[in-house]
């Protein structure tokens, strides 16, 4: 593991250790190199894991890794991983970080602000959102792992883009996240006092994850779309809720509607839940029941509640995960376990964590 010192690399651990099929052969960390991990994260002391080191001193050929998760800050990934991949060509990986999600190197320079270092990776590279490449992922050598936010209000609208249910243009993604979608460093901003007792939105009308939302709606539409997403941080550790806006297009022979009338809340409902009966960490709740960020904590599960707005042909979509772990680690582990011909649930079984 890549980058293990950071709030991804805590939850990867937390989920790797009880792992039937894992052995931790590996555990970086640039600023705490030679600590053990329990000095960084104290919960971690029972166990026998590796001294934190430098990734300049990892043999890869040696350490013939089976996978790697890279949990780096992005902008840093991409010549480590294109040097990993030139010494151990076998070695599978997956990237928690934004530097593989967007296929369009002109789209990547314009939100990150530099040219990607790594552009043949970057085409190799299969965006992660488990339940809609699957296949893609069985079958990939690198695997670029979504957002959190994304993860969210993706999981919420393709099956409806697809089905041509939603009006792709009347998009509008509301999202809040916990502290911990900001990371570990340090920072000024991060302080409690900063924080606590308040919440604030951030990344008004330019936020990196807009280019990975339109990319992602735009497959599944068929068409380019825009939405509007707008973030907010709230004094919570852990959770994301987004609350989307909707109108029901003109039912097409996809969307299971009757033919000429616009998709009503209770068909939107309807497509989510059939979208999702067989998929083991998506659960579409009773229609005009919401969940909360709290009913799943700690699992991997994103739970999607769907209601009717008070304006007729609107409805209001509520997507709830663990910003780390379904948006970020557990799914990590998920399409681990998809590459590796695993069991897909195998190490995130863990019910949510309540109260």
């Amino acid at each position: 593991m890549l980058g293990a010192s950071g709030y991804t690399g805590a939850e990867l651990l937390r989920l790797l250790i009880r792992h039937p099929r894992v052995e931790i052969a590996l555990l970086t960390a640039e600023r705490r190199a030679g600590k053990a991990m329990a000095d960084v994260f104290p919960q971690f002391a029972p166990y026998k894991l590796p001294t934190l080191s430098a990734i300049e001193g990892a043999d890869w050929q040696r350490l013939a890794l089976d996978v790697a998760f890279c949990a780096l800050p992005h902008g840093t990934t991409q010549k480590v991983i294109a040097d990993l991949l030139e010494r151990a060509p076998g070695t599978k990986v997956v990237d928690l970080s934004a530097d593989f999600r967007l296929a369009d190197p002109t789209a990547y320079a314009r939100w990150y602000g530099h040219e990607h270092a790594a552009p043949q990776l970057q085409k190799e590279a299969v965006y992660g959102l488990t339940e809609v490449y699957r296949l893609q992922i069985k079958a990939a050598r690198l695997v670029a792992n979504p957002g959190c936010y994304t993860t969210c209000a993706e999981l919420a609208l393709i099956p409806l883009l697809k089905a041509n249910a939603i009006d792709p243009d009347e998009i509008v993604i509301d999202a809040k996240s916990g502290m911990t979608g900001a990371g570990r460093a340090a920072r000024e901003d991060m302080l409690f006092a900063e924080v606590s007792e308040g919440f604030h939105a951030y990344g008004v009308g330019h936020h990196r994850h807009m280019a990975e939302l339109d990319q992602e709606f735009s497959l599944a539409a068929g068409r380019d779309v825009t939405v509007t997403f707008t973030p907010h941080l709230v004094p919570m550790n852990r959770g994301i809720l987004s609350t989307i806006y909707v109108r029901g297009a003109k039912s097409g022979a996809r969307s299971g509607a009757k033919s000429g009338t616009k998709c009503a809340p209770d068909d939107l409902h309807a497509l989510l839940a059939k979208a999702y009966a067989n998929e083991p960490f998506v659960h579409v709740l009773p229609f005009r029941t919401l969940p909360q960020t709290r009913h799943v904590r700690g699992s991997n599960m994103t739970f999607i509640g769907v209601t009717a707005d008070r304006i007729a042909g609107r409805a209001i979509i509520v997507a709830a995960l663990d910003n780390l772990t379904k948006g970020a680690s557990g799914q990590a582990v998920q399409n681990m376990n998809v590459m590796l011909g695993f069991a897909e649930t195998m190490g995130l079984e863990q019910v949510a964590l309540f109260p």
